[in-house]
Formats: structure tokens, sequence, C-alpha cells
């Protein structure tokens, strides 16, 4: 079995990644490395969690002038030596880790920068000077254009997961990057799947690139380590069986996939009432939120991280034994990804997706472009005896582990509050505690004040009309007036009837 001494790694690499437990290289490093090394254009594409960061993070750190190489001291100040190009603040963060990693020993300066967070840091840091940098393409671009950032001097560029750079609308925003980097750099290029558009930019940007392909091209683009389980769902009844598989025999960590933000926190707050430890992932959270969430996902901490799709790329946790599609995929592509994020290095994985009624076409079409066999959902519910053989949930496992929250506090502060409506209260009940308001009106004739109406004795519908037919004043009256006079006596009973009698 190969090692990455016998691949030309430098022994100071070597012992890092020892230390970090990587002892063996797999496949898509094998085959990168020796080509990567000598600083040929490379296309390289593989299964998602089969190690493509340290494919090109070694030859990047390994051919980078290290602060105590004799030849530091003549390399311009401040500018960087090596550029990578991530789609998401997760996946730069997660490159950035297994570069701090593989280059502890050879004092390789490495910032991340990404947007979300405030400029100065990372401006900073740059006045400072570092080697590598690994970010985000608008952040990069727009220190570039504060004249921060200078890549007129980078030997190497990394674009990592291009297609999801491609499906995020970033490729002008690279190309912007790459058009002010040396012709001479050397590009390598990193994906999963190679649409069209990516071909297109390799050919435009690369020198002669080699292609490198870590498995078959009929394989299937998912991990086979990866159990697969397609079941037809209520939308209702998810969080419950969500709640049953978290207590499933090879639980351990598991990320649910939404497809809003709105839904990953409404089911991470679901979740945390029945009593398992998440939190939520999306878009409108802090950065330094979805960080901290991260971080504690990551030590164990966290136990459920409940994501929209904007983390599909960037996670990169070890003990991720399920992942849950809370919502059918837009597309295979989104598919693959997700379920990427368990089954990785090698270790076995469970992956769950619920298809909605008005989702089935679409799964039919994911399942037809990557030729499963789950053409035909099974329809499932939290109390379906197939889901516990499935998933090896013990038969008396409720979808809770802590007692339903009593209406307390929470609710009855929320339906303090007028005109609320909730749980704890009702519209209605909030105007019942109003004072009633006094309705007694008073009229004057000539001057001199005349009785309230609420006070003159009750008059008929019957006596009402025979009035108005004996009353000449009356009957000279506009006909729209006596036909609203006695639409209100009919609708509103005696009291109207009273109002016309004390009016004529």
């Amino acid at each position: 079995m190969t090692t990455f001494r016998e691949l030309g790694v430098l022994p100071d690499i070597c012992d890092a990644l020892e230390r970090g437990g990587i002892t063996t290289p797999f496949p898509i490093q094998e085959m990168t490395l020796s080509v990567a090394l000598m600083g040929t254009d490379l296309i390289g594409q593989a299964r998602t969690g089969t190690g493509k960061t340290l494919a090109f993070g070694i030859p990047i750190l390994q051919r980078s002038i290290a602060p105590h190489d004799p030849d530091y001291a003549e390399l311009p100040q401040g500018k960087p030596q090596a550029l990578i190009v991530a789609p998401t603040r997760e996946l730069a963060l997660q490159v950035s880790g297994d570069l701090a990693l593989a280059g502890a020993d050879r004092g390789i300066r490495v910032l991340t920068v990404y947007g979300g967070v405030a400029y100065e840091p990372q401006l900073e840091a740059l006045k400072t000077g570092v080697d590598v940098v690994v970010g985000t393409p608008g952040r990069l671009l727009d220190l570039c254009n504060r004249k921060a950032l200078d890549i007129s001097r980078v030997h190497a560029l990394v674009l990592d997961e291009a297609d999801e750079m491609l499906d995020l609308g970033f490729l002008p925003d690279v190309e912007k990057l790459l058009s002010k980097t040396p012709e001479t750099r050397q590009t390598m290029l990193f994906s999963a799947t190679m649409p069209g558009a990516i071909v297109a930019l390799a050919r435009t940007h690369m020198r002669h690139p080699m292609n490198i392909r870590a498995e078959h091209s009929t394989d299937s683009a998912m991990v086979p380590a990866t159990a697969q389980f397609i079941y037809q769902a209520h939308d209702l009844d998810k969080p419950e069986i969500i709640a049953r598989i978290l207590q499933a025999d090879d639980a351990e960590k598991i990320i649910v996939f939404t497809r809003t933000k709105r839904q990953a926190q409404r089911v991470a707050e679901d979740l945390a009432e029945r009593g398992f430890s998440s939190s939520p992932l999306h878009g409108d959270m802090a950065q330094i939120a979805r960080e901290r969430a991260l971080t504690k996902f990551r030590d164990g901490k966290l136990r459920v991280l409940v994501a929209t799709d904007v983390a599909a790329r960037g996670i990169d946790v070890q003990g991720v034994s399920h992942v849950i599609n809370y919502t059918c995929p837009e597309d295979e592509k989104v598919y693959v990804h997700r379920i990427g994020r368990t089954g990785r290095a090698g270790a076995t994985g469970t992956a769950v997706t619920f298809v909605d009624w008005a989702d089935l076409h679409r799964w039919k079409m994911i399942n037809k472009a990557l030729d499963l066999p789950f053409d035909e959902p099974q329809e499932t519910y939290s109390t379906s005896e197939h889901i516990y053989h499935d998933l090896a949930i013990p038969k008396d496992t409720l979808g809770r582990i802590v007692p339903p929250r009593p209406d307390g506090p929470a609710r009855s502060e929320r339906s303090d509050r007028p005109g609320r409506s909730d749980e704890g209260g009702t519209r209605g009940s909030a105007r019942r505690e109003r004072p009633a308001r006094n309705r007694e009106r008073t009229r004057t004739r000539g001057g001199q004040k005349v009785a309230a109406y609420a006070e003159q004795p009750a008059a008929s519908a019957t006596e009402q009309a025979v009035t108005d037919a004996g009353t000449g004043e009356r009957s000279g009256q506009s006909g729209n007036r006596t036909r609203r006079r006695r639409r209100r006596s009919s609708g509103s009973g005696a009291a109207t009837g009273t109002t016309g009698s004390a009016a004529s």
C-alpha cells in the first residue's frame, strides 16, 4: 500500500498528517500528487468525501516557500503565493483547517476570507503578510478591488467545487479573479461533477490540463458505503419520524437538510423541544452563530444540525452517521452532495429522503438520472413497521425523550398582548377584558335635550310600520331613508325599532 512518503511528499508534511491520523492516501490523492507536485495543470474529479482537499492542499504547501527556507527573503513581502477559491464559507473554513493540519510544521501562513464578517481582521492579516489565501469569490474580489489583496504573484490557483460556483452564479467573479493572476500559474480544478460550462472555463484558462478521474466513468457519483432509503411521508409527521431515527442503534451525528431557511429554523426548534440537542444552519444566521454551531457539531456537543443547501458543500465532519433530506432535493446534483456528508473517508453512512406527494415527479427524475432502484417510494408514517426494521430503530421508541412542555410562561407571555391569537388566548378573550363602552346617545331639539334612544319604550317592527304609514311627514321623506330604517329594524330587533319610533 502506497504511503505519502513514497509519493514524494516532504517529511514535515508527512509527520503532521500522521499526527492527525492520516497515513494512507486516497485514490484521488495518490493519482493527483505525482502530477500536481510537478506544477502541471490538472482537472480532478472524484466522489464527494474522498479526500480532494489534500489532493491539492499538499502540492500547494510543498511548492510554497516556507518562512524558514533560504529563498523566503527574496519573495515580495505581503503577497500570497497561492490562492484557493471555494463557493461557500463553510467549505473555505474546512479547506483552511486541512491546510493548517498538513502544514503545521512548514509554518505556512494561511488566511481565510469570506463575507458576513468584519473586514478589519482580514485587512490586518493581509498587511502582516500571508502565504496562502482561501476564500469565497465575492470577498476575494472585493479585497482585490480595495487594493488590499494582491494576487499577481501567485504560483498556484485552485478552484474547489467548481460546479457549485456555477450553480451559485460565481463564474463571472471567478473569471475576474483569474484575470488578475499571472498566466504562468499552475491551475487545479476539482469537482464532483463536470458540467459543460466548467469544461469551457478549463479550456479557456488552463494550459494543457491533465484529467484525473478517481473512479470508472460508469461508477455512480455517490459513495457506495452509504445506504439509501426513500420514503413518501407527510410533512406533519416528518419531525416525529426524525425523532425516532435519532434513537436508532447506529445513530450518531445527524444532518437534516431542508429546502428553506424558515423550515430549517422550525425543524431545529421542534427537535430541541423534543429533547434533542439541535441547531439550525442557514444564511439568515450571523456568521459567528454559524461557526459556533459548526464547531459544536464537530466537537460532539451538538448532535443534530438542520441546514439548508448552503452547508451541503462545506461540512466535512467525522462521525456523521445519517443524512436526512427533509424535503426532496431540487435535482440529482443536490442529492449527491447532500448525502455525501455521510459515508466519508471510507466510513459507512445512511441517507434517508422524504418525498412529499407533490414532489413525486421530481424524485422520479432524480431516480432516473442516478439510475437508482427507488422509482416508487414507499408510503411511510412514524408508526410504520418497515421503518423500524430498515433503520434499526427499537420497537418501543417514542418521538421525544423529554415530556412535552406545559402551556406555561412562553405561550402565556405572548397571549397577554391584546388582540394576539395564540394557544394561550384568543382575540375574543382579549376583547372581553376591555371595559364596556357607554353607547347611550342624546339629541337636542330646538336647544332642548331629548331623552336617549335607549330610554325610549320599545316598539315592535309592526308598530313601526304602522307609524311610518300613518305619518304624512314620514311618507314624504326619501325612499332610501325609509328602506334603511326598515332594514335596520328587521335586522336588529326591538332596539332598532325603538330608535325609529323615537325619531318619529
